[in-house]
């Protein structure tokens, strides 16, 4: 296992999280296509991508290591699962006027990730982050009597995406071939998805002749890179850390969500807002605590 360097951790992590806040872009210049279509694309090209650049960005024996560890293919088939799930439900926010509902899950991302942090790899909460953690459950509860149902796009997001990171940051699999393998278990259920929807609308003809189809091959690097820098990242960063820095990715989509594609903000989630940032407060205020002391 390479020595951990924070440093490199804190760059490759704001990279990772800069390029996700501004996925929506992305995604609405392919608007047209159906979220599991492009789902369903974005596992065909991450997989012809990824392993194309395993190529080039040498990993000697990770093969190896997997076929003589075989529970280790169950381990990231679970995690590829999560990440779909992600894929799917983040996809179908942007494309159908939910964007400020995603941004609010991965808002919550960060708190849930100190709570795995805790349950799991037995990382200690301090008051601090108790407190922080309280004040986004109490976010979510009040948007639950608010509206009189869970925002489960949020949710989903939240906790899929969680889930991926903390089984990742276990499974002893370097970030770039445990992508790779993750994409080629569900290339199988891609393909036979696109064998079973003969009607669909990336299987016409002259959809490939269009602007469309290059902005969905671009689906490989535009998802693989983050992800392996996000993975690498959590090598190098406690998992708690990792979560603090993913705030920019919430805030750049909340931000194109009611400044650039004009969604509107309801009282009860501007509500639920003020506790996630204020929960998030309460914990940037903690690590700044921590980080001087240790200095």
């Amino acid at each position: 296992m390479p020595a951990v360097n924070p440093r490199r951790g804190y760059i490759l992590g704001l990279s990772a999280y800069t390029i996700w806040g501004l996925f929506p872009l992305y995604f609405k210049a392919i608007a047209d296509v159906p979220s599991v279509e492009i789902i369903v694309h974005r596992v065909l090209w991450s997989a012809a991508f990824g392993s194309l650049l395993l190529m080039f960005w040498k990993h000697p024996g990770w093969w190896r290591e997997l076929r003589d560890n075989p529970q280790r293919l169950a381990v990231l088939a679970f995690s590829g699962s999560m990440i779909a799930v992600n894929w799917l439900v983040y996809v179908w926010a942007v494309n159908n006027e939910r964007m400020v509902e995603a941004s609010l899950g991965y808002y919550i991302n960060p708190l849930v990730n100190v709570l795995l942090g805790m349950l799991v790899l037995g990382e200690r909460l301090r008051r601090l982050q108790w407190i922080a953690v309280g004040l986004a459950a109490t976010g979510v509860a009040q948007q639950l009597w608010q509206v009189g149902s869970l925002p489960w796009v949020s949710l989903v997001i939240a906790g899929t995406f969680a889930v991926y990171g903390i089984v990742r940051k276990k499974a002893p699999v370097a970030a770039l071939p445990g992508l790779v393998v993750e994409t080629w278990i569900l290339v199988p259920i891609a393909v036979g998805w696109l064998l079973l929807n003969p009607a669909a609308y990336t299987s016409q003809p002259e959809f490939w002749t269009t602007s469309e189809a290059l902005w969905l091959a671009a689906a490989g690097p535009v998802t693989i890179l983050p992800l392996v820098a996000f993975n690498a990242a959590a090598r190098h960063l406690p998992y708690t850390t990792l979560g603090f820095l993913q705030y920019i990715g919430p805030t750049l989509v909340l931000a194109l969500a009611v400044l650039v594609f004009k969604e509107h903000l309801a009282t009860s989630t501007i509500v639920t807002f003020a506790f996630i940032w204020a929960g998030l407060a309460v914990y940037s205020v903690d690590a700044w605590i921590t980080l001087r002391r240790r200095a």
